[in-house]
């Protein structure tokens, strides 16, 4: 067991090398290897999206009659993960990237060709200033110009920056915290003196309260004068139109009372006394008051006072 960790062989002192047989590969034959999509496609057989670092278990050759600085050039093929049509790409050692062959179609790309077309116009550039030498001074002078725009505005940055320098970042942001701490404290004396200001409302209130309950108002603090009701008015003009209404209705009524004539008889002579209808006890008090003849007997008496009553009813 203890071989399988050894990392030397041993090799016997008659041991020879160029005697082991060599095999007889092809120079195109292909490896299995593990590997991630080095950029975003899309397979033109299904339309299925293939992002960049998914990862296949893809076929590796080498490309035949192609090399760059004696530099081999290898070919992976996959498959779609969904209609595992074959999809093949190959290495790009001149641009340091892949170049995308059969199956699909490579997605956002757009730095690529940004730099394929500055390469397309430098190469047309170069052609033209080696037919036209006007040209080459014309470019020449178009590149001086924009060489100085670019180092005015870096001067431009420069004395920025030194403006800049000289203010000091670490007391501002402390005079801000200051002005921060001194409004809230503001705040907070604000807020003591209006709950102070309530609590003394609410207890000057409770003591009015307190000295209208009782007969007296404390002599040694002066009663101050309550403040009047909002509503008060609402019922003060209902008691005041009512008692207008009772006078006036009595007036009335006194102009409807008409007077009643009863007769009364007593003692053999006749006495009339007039009386009015809601009047029963000044009917009583003048038959009380009437004189009576030393001579009258108790039954004319009787009598008199039945009518009496006769006439109130």
């Amino acid at each position: 067991m203890s071989e399988r960790k050894v990392l030397n062989k041993y090799y016997p002192p008659d041991f020879d090398p160029s005697k082991i047989p060599k095999l007889k590969l092809p120079k195109d034959r292909q490896y299995v290897v593990r590997l991630m999509a080095p950029f975003n496609m899309r397979c033109k057989t299904c339309g299925e999206y293939i992002y960049k670092g998914k990862k296949f278990n893809a076929r590796k050759e080498t490309v035949q009659n192609e090399a760059y600085l004696g530099l081999p050039i290898f070919r992976f093929y996959i498959k779609c993960t969904r209609c595992l049509a074959e999809i093949t790409f190959k290495t790009d050692p001149e641009n340091t990237d892949y170049t995308m062959e059969h199956g699909a179609t490579r997605n956002f790309q757009a730095e690529k060709l940004l730099e394929e077309e500055e390469k397309r116009v430098q190469k047309e550039r170069e052609d033209e200033e080696l037919n036209n030498p006007m040209k080459v001074l014309e470019n020449r002078t178009k590149d001086s110009k924009l060489e100085m725009e670019v180092l005015e505005n870096l001067q431009e940055l420069k004395d920025l920056n030194q403006r800049q320098a000289h203010v000091d970042f670490e007391a501002m942001l402390l005079q801000h915290r200051l002005s921060q701490e001194q409004r809230r404290q503001q705040q907070e004396e604000e807020d003591e003196r209006e709950t102070a200001a309530l609590l003394e409302e609410a207890r000057h209130r409770r003591l009015l309260e307190d000295s209208d309950s009782e007969d007296e108002a404390p002599p040694s603090r002066p009663r101050a004068a309550a403040r009047p009701n909002p509503t008060a008015i609402l019922d003060e003009a209902p008691k005041t139109k009512r008692k207008a209404e009772a006078v006036g209705s009595r007036a009335q009524l006194a102009g409807l009372v008409v007077p009643k004539k009863v007769k009364m008889e007593a003692n053999g002579g006749s006495e009339q006394v007039w009386m009015h209808s809601s009047g029963a006890p000044e009917s009583r008090k003048a038959t009380s008051l009437a004189p009576q003849k030393p001579g009258a007997s108790s039954l004319s008496q009787l009598g008199a006072y039945g009518d009496s009553e006769d006439s109130d009813s």
